[in-house]
């Protein structure tokens, strides 16, 4: 019964009930009020996800594919094929990328935003090109040695969080220096196994390439991530929530869901755009002005096209002083601004996804705040 009041009272506060109704609410037996209540909460579980099945074969013998890996890059959203081929990935409410890989075949990424039917014919990679190994003159021997604290502090980041994670496998990683150029590359032989004690997470980040110029400062990689959920007792779960909760305050993510929302400026979000004639100085903008922005349509996505580069503020946090000592900025810098240049414009989902991802470039605080900091896109903040 006081279960049923409270929840009637809830109800009053939300709808404006008048006493009578509620009255007449409160009367109707518990085990039908529970019963509506496992109702409403199956419908608002099938309006919040959605499917995705399929079948893996091989291109030439159409031969199924069975333990064949389907994955949503950069979530803990995976299966793999039974021994028929077929797959069943149930998804959240967004936008992903489901990338299918098997063991000697060329791997393939389609993007889903909603129910589908995916029907995949893998092609077997050229082992006559693959088992071929080639030793460039600009690899370096020792190249972890050398270069391994410099990487995992640009891939990984400079927080404190990310100075826990650890690479499993550095034998997997290939460093190759350009003198000329003054650049470094570093490639991966296998996915790179990061493991994150402060946010509990596993990351299987299969690495493009990562290319840093020295003469710039400029650095660059390519790739995508799997994230698995590490165990833990009831304590070591409750602090990953809280770290979780501290990386998602200001971060990218955020800024995404915020934006879809509508609701940056409670948030503490402010966007400047580059001065059309002055290039040193950033004038504040409405970001749901139709010059920027298209509200959400029939597809669920909306639109964001900024001409010239932005700066995106948090006011709700402040840098933390490893970023300040990075970026050799004041100790009194009270927030923490990303700049952005867009290519073209982009489309954000509701879970925070968004692309072509190639066409968002950044500098700043997200840059400093690496894969160590970053949560997958099925996180769900409070």
């Amino acid at each position: 019964t006081y279960a049923g009041l409270r929840l009637v009272g809830f109800t009053e506060r939300r709808n404006n009930l008048n006493p009578a109704y509620v009255i007449q609410l409160y009367r109707i037996p518990m085990h039908r009020l529970f019963l509506s209540l496992i109702l409403s909460l199956l419908l608002l579980s099938s309006e919040a996800q959605y499917t995705v099945i399929g079948r893996i074969v091989d291109s030439s013998t159409q031969e199924p594919l069975s333990r064949a890996s389907v994955f949503c890059q950069n979530t803990t959203y995976g299966t793999a094929t039974d021994k028929e081929g077929r797959f069943q990935l149930p998804l959240r409410e967004g936008g992903y990328d489901v990338t299918i890989s098997y063991t000697g075949y060329q791997s393939q990424v389609v993007r889903v935003t909603a129910a589908t039917e995916l029907n995949i014919l893998l092609v077997k990679k050229d082992n006559s090109l693959s088992e071929v190994v080639l030793k460039s003159s600009y690899e370096v021997a020792d190249g972890w040695e050398k270069y391994g604290d410099f990487f995992q502090e640009h891939f990984i980041g400079g927080s404190e969080i990310a100075k826990q994670c650890m690479i499993r496998n550095r034998e997997a990683l290939r460093f190759l220096y350009y003198k000329r150029s003054n650049r470094l590359k570093v490639l991966a032989n296998e996915p790179i196994v990061v493991v994150n004690p402060a946010l509990g997470y596993e990351i299987s980040y299969q690495l493009d390439s990562f290319v840093y110029q020295y003469n710039t400062q400029y650095y660059l990689y390519r790739g995508y991530s799997f994230y698995t959920e590490l165990t833990g007792d009831d304590s070591v779960r409750a602090n990953w929530a809280r770290n979780r909760k501290a990386a998602y305050q200001g971060s990218r993510l955020q800024f995404m869901h915020n934006y879809y929302d509508s609701t940056l400026q409670e948030n503490g979000w402010l966007i400047d755009l580059l001065d059309e004639t002055d290039e040193t100085v950033f004038r504040k903008v409405n970001p749901y002005d139709t010059t920027y922005y298209a509200a959400p349509d029939s597809s669920g996505e909306i639109e964001i096209w900024y001409p010239r580069k932005m700066s995106i503020t948090y006011k709700k946090k402040f840098p933390e002083s490893e970023y300040l000592k990075k970026m050799k900025l004041p100790k009194s810098t009270p927030y923490c601004i990303s700049y952005i240049d867009l290519k073209d414009p982009i489309l954000i989902r509701s879970n925070g996804y968004f692309y072509n991802q190639s066409d968002w470039m950044q500098q700043g605080y997200w840059v400093w705040k690496n894969l160590g900091d970053q949560l997958p896109f099925d996180y769900e903040p409070d």
